[in-house]
């Protein structure tokens, strides 16, 4: 989640480095193509209930209203699967599209079909995933600290280079005036970001 929706202005006259590719979203800007790619949790874990025929390792990746309509969708395709290839690929597809449509629908998010295998989803997920395989964060909390630090340096040393030529006229005071409070903006939105409610028991949106 980024700087606050009524700070807009404000940032569109002050642009901020972009340091490394850290993330600098404005709230409401959506989460990497994950979710809903070939490749990301939600089709691996429908692959897998199909594969197994347990669909209970698909459920927890939808609401419980959900469930029934997953369930009904994991039935039918199982029972077409035994038809012949084509019809199994179909009916996989099928499976894989309810599964992460009902999946967005708990985040509040609309569907817009699944996604490709292998697309960039940024620097943080692959490194989320695997300190979740691992059991170990280190790796996860040094690449985040490490942005963070590069990103707040760079905007602060910013702002004190502007800083100092503010006395020269109003236009570079101006200029001061926009970088600094940008700077508070951006740290601001950071906190919130840091405060927000947790993936666990809620959804993966940015919470106020």
């Amino acid at each position: 989640m980024g700087p606050p929706a009524d700070a807009a202005p404000m940032a569109a006259h002050d642009p901020q480095p972009d340091i490394a590719g850290a993330g600098h979203q404005k709230e409401g800007s959506p989460m990497p193509p994950h979710c809903d790619s070939f490749d990301g949790p939600v089709v691996r874990a429908a692959a897998q209930s199909l594969e197994t025929a347990d669909v209970n390792l698909i459920l927890p990746f939808v609401p419980k209203t959900a469930e029934p309509e997953l369930v009904d969708a994991f039935e039918k395709v199982r029972r077409a699967r035994q038809a012949s290839a084509d019809v199994r690929d179909v009916a996989d597809r099928f499976f894989y599209e309810t599964a992460v449509r009902l999946h967005r629908s708990g985040e509040g998010a609309p569907y817009t079909g699944l996604k490709p295998a292998g697309l960039d989803v940024g620097p943080v997920i692959p490194v989320a995933e695997r300190a979740i395989d691992s059991g170990a964060v280190d790796e996860l909390t040094d690449l985040l600290c490490d942005m963070l630090r590069e990103q707040i340096g760079a905007r602060f040393q910013r702002v004190m280079r502007l800083k100092g030529a503010a006395g020269q006229s109003v236009d570079r005071a101006r200029e001061y005036v926009s970088a600094m409070l940008g700077l508070q903006v951006y740290a601001h939105g950071l906190y919130r970001s840091l405060k927000a409610t947790p993936h666990e028991g809620d959804s993966h949106r940015a919470k106020e």
